[in-house]
């Protein structure tokens, strides 16, 4: 039992670092930004769900890039494959994320207006998006940036 207590704690420790902190600190600045975006597109503009949705990461997604890659994984790489990395993370995420969200909310929101259904669907999306794309952020676009280091 001792054994699995310290796997496990080893585990949280790894993914629970300064890192972590790092990214939800850029992940609030992207969260303001693109939240303004995505809703201001769909419910001031009257742009479509995935149109709305996809702008959100546009925006969101380079300010991410560049304060992730600088300040939460002190990657110093000058790497196209690192940029080519971080987009498949974020398109996956992204497909992911709001794919399901959708028609979760079409379903378990049955009764209200599709408006409000999809309002619903992309604060869920968002929801879902943040823990996925910090794994594949930190361990598939900026792998081996700041190896060992708890900073």
């Amino acid at each position: 039992m001792d054994r699995l207590t310290s796997a496990v704690k080893k585990l949280v420790l790894a993914f629970f670092d300064k890192r972590f902190l790092k990214f939800c600190a850029v992940g609030v600045v992207n969260t303001l930004v693109g939240t303004a975006v995505m809703y201001g597109l769909y419910n001031l503009a009257h742009c479509g769900y995935w149109f709305s949705t996809a702008m959100n990461y546009v925006v969101g997604s380079i300010v991410s890039y560049f304060l992730n890659k600088y300040f939460t994984f002190n990657s110093k790489k000058r790497s196209s494959g690192e940029i080519a990395r971080f987009i498949v993370n974020i398109l996956f995420c992204y497909l992911i994320a709001y794919g399901v969200a959708k028609p979760l909310a079409r379903l378990i929101f049955s009764g209200l207006t599709p408006t409000a259904r999809d309002n619903i669907a992309m604060l869920a999306g968002m929801v879902f998006f943040v823990p996925l794309n910090y794994l594949g952020q930190r361990f598939f676009a900026f792998r081996g940036s700041d190896r060992g280091k708890n900073t």
